[in-house]
């Protein structure tokens, strides 16, 4: 008997927009006022959102290139650059695990003058794009000082009480032009993802879809990526992929898009809406619960893979060990 065919996958391209439309099904994000009873129940419950009305980032809301550029001092700054849209982040310190590795891009450190002068060239055409990401420090002028201190932050530190997160750990700037992408991976850390200019897309997908994103493994440089190529997927190497399904959204300036530890998350500039700029605030989880409950969700199953692969490549001291193990453990036995 001759298989069923699957359906074919296709992506289109938003004439309007310049976005891709994938195959997979992607329901919206809610967009709710932050004192909405349905946001705190979403946050609660570690559910994506779109929260407005926080002010939380109302100052840099009047941020521009030329605003910056003459009030980021002369420090240098974190920027990558990349030959394609795609800025895939990857952990140097991991590379020596697999001599074979390739860098998806480059890492500069320039003035923000430097900056504006390259994006502006590379708006202009070309196929390498650039992406500035990096911390708000004490490095920067009285202005933005002035702004940063004067962001919502009795709200953060309201909201990181009322879900018992830990402490906040950084504030990233970041800086792109049109049809920037950062590809689907997840994070270990809650995050207020704040618009500021132009407009990005992001999908989201829950923890629960882990095995059919298929991420690095721990010990690669590309940890928490996935390693489909959603734009031309391998549906040989990877078949669970075919049955993905998400959420999406486009945040506008003055949006705070929650994305919660361990969602997976593809953000994209828009290709039509010009240069694009982002803040963001990344928390830790909280405490870990005195007593566990059961069945356990997918962001503990998630947290149990992690460290089940990093005590195998410690006590191993090889990553390439890994895998022949864990398929001798389970090979005809689960």
């Amino acid at each position: 008997m001759a298989k069923s065919q699957q359906p074919k996958y296709v992506v289109r391209v938003d004439e309007e927009t310049g976005m891709k439309r994938y195959p997979f099904f992607l329901d919206p994000v809610p967009r709710l006022h932050w004192e909405d009873p349905t946001a705190d129940h979403l946050m609660t419950h570690e559910q994506p959102v779109i929260l407005t009305g926080t002010d939380l980032v109302t100052p840099a809301l009047r941020w521009d290139l030329p605003y910056l550029e003459n009030n980021m001092g002369s420090s240098k700054h974190t920027v990558y650059i990349s030959k394609t849209s795609k800025f895939m982040y990857f952990d140097d310190k991991k590379v020596s695990n697999f001599p074979n590795f390739r860098e998806p891009m480059k890492k500069r450190e320039w003035t923000f003058s430097k900056f504006v002068d390259e994006l502006r060239a590379h708006t202009r055409g070309g196929d390498e794009h650039i992406y500035y990401q990096d911390t708000l420090t004490d490095a920067v002028g009285t202005s933005i000082k002035h702004d940063f201190v004067h962001f919502n932050w009795r709200w953060l530190n309201e909201r990181k009480k009322r879900y018992n997160w830990g402490q906040l750990t950084t504030n990233l700037l970041l800086i792109g032009q049109p049809g920037n992408i950062t590809p689907c991976h997840y994070d270990e850390q809650h995050n207020y993802f704040c618009q500021v200019m132009g407009e990005k897309r992001c999908m989201l997908f829950s923890p629960a879809n882990f095995e059919k994103l298929y991420p690095y493994p721990v010990a690669h440089p590309c940890d928490r990526q996935t390693q489909v190529d959603i734009d031309n997927p391998d549906f040989e190497r990877f078949p669970k992929f075919r049955h993905l399904s998400g959420y999406e959204c486009i945040v506008k300036p003055g949006d705070v898009l929650y994305i919660p530890m361990y969602w997976w998350h593809y953000i994209e500039s828009l290709p039509k809406s010009g240069i694009s700029m982002s803040i963001t605030f990344w928390y830790r989880s909280g405490p870990v619960p005195s007593k566990i409950t059961y069945p356990l969700d997918a962001q503990q199953k998630t947290a149990i893979t992690r460290n089940i692969e990093k005590m195998l490549n410690e006590a191993l001291q090889d990553p390439a060990e890994v895998g022949p193990l864990l398929h001798m453990i389970m090979d005809g036995r689960y």
